[in-house]
């Protein structure tokens, strides 16, 4: 999978929203849905910026490629789940969409504890 391809994508589109956020949004939400918003972006650029540097150790050795696909999926699927509920939970102020959100958080912490554990068995 062209992870890094995809991970430049995901890091475009939140240097876009965020940049959204703060002319687009800030005349619309309140203080309170706009700093929802800000999360969402920083946990987007965060682990976009993760699945940019995770192929980075299969290139060295220090990570086998089926795991780096499934630590990339994991934080594909947390920026999607966990980013993506709070993007739109701030537009709209649905309450239910929270509960998306921790699946997407679980996906983040699946995806950093299985690199610590794949990185320490490749040692």
């Amino acid at each position: 999978m062209p992870w890094s391809a995809i991970a430049s994508l995901l890091l475009a589109l939140a240097v876009a929203l965020g940049a959204f956020g703060a002319h687009g949004l800030k005349d619309r939400l309140d203080a309170y849905s706009l700093g929802i918003w800000e999360k969402a972006v920083f946990y987007h650029f965060l682990h976009a910026l993760a699945l940019l540097i995770v192929p980075l150790f299969t290139k060295v050795g220090s990570l086998p490629e089926p795991a780096a696909n499934r630590i990339s999926l994991l934080l594909v699927a947390g920026i999607l789940l966990f980013s993506g509920s709070l993007y739109i939970l701030a537009l709209t102020g649905v309450r239910t969409l929270g509960a998306v959100t921790p699946l997407g958080g679980v996906a983040f912490i699946a995806a950093w504890l299985y690199l610590c554990v794949a990185l320490f068995q490749a040692r």
